[in-house]
């Protein structure tokens, strides 16, 4: 499967851009829309050059395959587009999580996958982040819808 507009919208708007590279919120350098790293595996640097918002359109396009491709691997049960836009999101931001993926495919109750989403990966440097708290209910919203 691929990511939907709507997909791609809902990484976007957690994501922002930024033209400068900075540290996210666990003191990784980021650039672009939520790159850490350029096609190839680079890792992006505080020292990197400012980049267009085309160019971060670029990187995300470029890096957004790898993160569907931990779904389409990890996940061996039939997904709604919602489903898997919601986990690509996940995936996206987080690297996946050999858990979540295991209560999907397990057909766990929903309300624990639902848990699991909205409860895990909401830190970042030891602090609960409202923000992630934010884009996991929206990504269990869409989970679920």
């Amino acid at each position: 499967m691929k990511t939907s507009q709507k997909g791609i919208q809902l990484i976007l708007s957690f994501e922002g851009f930024s033209s400068k590279p900075y540290l996210d919120s666990a003191g990784i350098p980021t650039i672009g829309y939520g790159n850490t790293y350029y096609p190839g595996g680079k890792k992006v640097t505080m020292k990197d050059t400012a980049i267009s918002k085309e160019r971060g359109a670029e990187l995300f396009s470029a890096v957004l395959p790898a993160y569907e491709k931990i779904v389409n691997q990890k996940i061996k049960i039939s997904l709604s587009q919602n489903q898997f836009d919601a986990l690509v999101s996940y995936a996206y931001n987080t690297g996946g999580s050999d858990t979540l993926f295991s209560l999907i495919n397990k057909k766990a109750d929903p309300k624990e996958i639902k848990k699991w989403i909205t409860e895990r990966y909401i830190t970042a440097g030891g602090k609960v982040l409202n923000g992630l708290i934010r884009r996991r209910i929206a990504e269990a919203n869409l989970f679920f819808s």
